[in-house]
C-alpha cells in the first residue's frame, strides 16, 4: 500500500515551526550559560551552537526535526536529514556524527514507512560523511523525523550570523520557493516538474557552498529556513549591526513559483515570517506583492547566504558555479546600520 504523508499534516517541513515572533518571546525567559568555552549560544539565534574543547577543536552542535514536506517517506527521510546537517555547514563546521529523533505512530502507519523513513535519513547522512550512532522515538502522530548532529570546526574558522560586514555583497545558493511549491502539492496548483525540482534542492547538502566559503575565508553566512529568506537576512543583520538590502529581482526562483503567488498561493507561514520582519522592514510602495511574499517564504532545507566582500565576490561566485551550484547569484548588500535593519526593493 502506497502511502502518502502530506495526507496527514497541516503543515510540513520547516512551514511547521513556530512564528520567530514567538519564539524570540519563549528565548528572552532562557537564561544564558555562562562558560568561556561557549563560542556561539542562542544570543544572535544563530543557526548552532559551538563549544571550544581546545585551541585546535571545536564542536558544533545542532538540532532538527520537522513533519513530513513531501508524500514519500525515503524522500522525506532525506530532506529531514539534509536540513538537519545543513546547520553544521552554516557554521563552517564538518558534520561528523547524529542522532535520530523520530515521533511515529505504528497504529496509523505501517512500520515500513518508518523505516523508509530511517533509511533515507541514513542514506543521506552518509552521503555527507555522518555517522548516526542511536537516537530517540516517541509513539505520536503525524510523524515527525529529524537529526541531533555534532560537527566539528576550527575556533578561529567558525562562519556566524554576526560577520556580515558593511560594503560585502549576499550570495545566494540555492533558488527560493519550496514552501510555495509544497503548499501548491497540496491544492493541486504546481506542476511536476516544479515538485520534482523543489524536493531534488531539499535534498542537497549545503556541503559544495560550505567549502567555496571555506576557500575564500569568508565569515558571515546562515542557511536559509524555517524564517523566509528575509528573516533570516534580518537575524543576520540584527547579528551583525548592520542593514541589509535585498534585491528580489535577482533572487532565483523554483520554476513557476512566482505564478504560484500570483494565482493565491501563498502558505501560512509566509504570513508569519511578515509579521516579524514588518517592524524592521522599510517599507516601498513600488515594490512588487508577489516578490515580496517570496521574500517571507518558509524554507526547508535551504540555501547558503553568504556575505562576501566586494573584492572576490565575483570570483567566489565563479566557484560556485563552477562547483555545480550554478543558480548562485548575488541577491544583495550589507551596508552600515540605518533606521532600519531590512530593506526589499524590485
Amino acid at each position: 500500500m502506497k502511502i502518502d504523508l502530506l495526507q496527514n499534516v497541516e503543515y510540513g517541513g520547516c512551514s511547521a515551526k513556530i512564528s520567530p515572533k514567538q519564539l524570540e518571546e519563549i528565548l528572552k525567559y532562557l537564561p544564558l550559560p555562562k562558560d568561556t568555552n561557549i563560542l556561539v549560544d542562542i544570543d544572535t539565534q544563530d543557526d548552532a551552537g559551538v563549544y571550544r574543547v581546545n585551541d585546535e577543536l571545536a564542536l558544533v552542535l545542532t538540532t532538527d526535526f520537522f513533519p513530513p514536506v513531501c508524500s514519500d517517506p525515503y524522500e522525506f527521510g532525506q530532506i529531514a536529514a539534509a536540513n538537519s546537517i545543513g546547520d553544521v555547514y552554516a557554521m563552517g563546521g564538518d558534520p561528523v556524527l547524529a542522532l535520530n529523533i523520530m515521533m511515529f505512530s505504528a497504529a496509523k502507519l505501517p512500520m515500513e514507512v518508518y523505516a523508509e523513513i530511517l533509511k533515507g535519513g541514513f542514506d543521506k547522512a552518509t552521503e555527507a560523511g555522518v555517522r548516526i550512532i542511536g537516537g530517540h522515538t516517541l509513539d505520536d502522530f503525524p510523524p515527525k523525523y529529524g537529526l541531533a548532529v555534532v560537527g566539528y570546526v576550527h575556533p578561529q574558522k567558525i562562519i556566524t550570523n554576526a560577520g556580515a560586514k558593511p560594503g560585502d555583497q549576499l550570495i545566494l545558493t540555492k533558488p527560493i520557493g519550496t514552501g510555495i511549491v509544497m503548499a501548491g502539492q497540496r491544492l493541486g496548483m504546481a506542476d511536476d516538474a516544479d515538485i520534482k525540482e523543489a524536493k531534488r534542492l531539499m535534498k542537497l547538502l549545503n556541503n559544495t557552498g560550505a567549502e567555496v566559503m571555506k576557500r575564500y575565508n569568508i565569515k558571515g553566512a546562515t542557511d536559509v529556513t524555517g524564517f523566509g529568506l528575509a528573516g533570516h537576512a534580518l537575524k543576520m543583520a540584527m547579528a551583525s549591526k548592520v542593514s541589509i538590502k535585498l534585491n528580489m529581482k535577482l533572487v532565483p526562483l523554483i520554476g513557476n513559483v512566482y505564478n504560484l503567488i500570483d494565482d493565491g498561493c501563498i502558505p501560512g507561514a509566509s504570513f508569519r515570517n511578515l509579521d516579524y520582519v514588518e517592524e524592521h522592514l522599510i517599507p516601498d510602495l513600488d515594490l512588487d506583492y508577489n516578490l515580496k511574499m517570496i521574500a517571507f517564504d518558509a524554507q526547508t532545507s535551504g540555501g547558503l547566504m553568504m556575505s562576501v566582500s566586494q573584492n572576490i565576490v565575483e570570483e567566489v561566485l565563479l566557484d560556485l558555479h563552477s562547483a555545480g551550484l550554478t543558480t548562485s547569484a548575488i541577491i544583495g548588500e550589507v551596508t552600515e546600520l540605518r533606521e532600519k535593519f531590512i530593506s526589499l526593493v524590485n
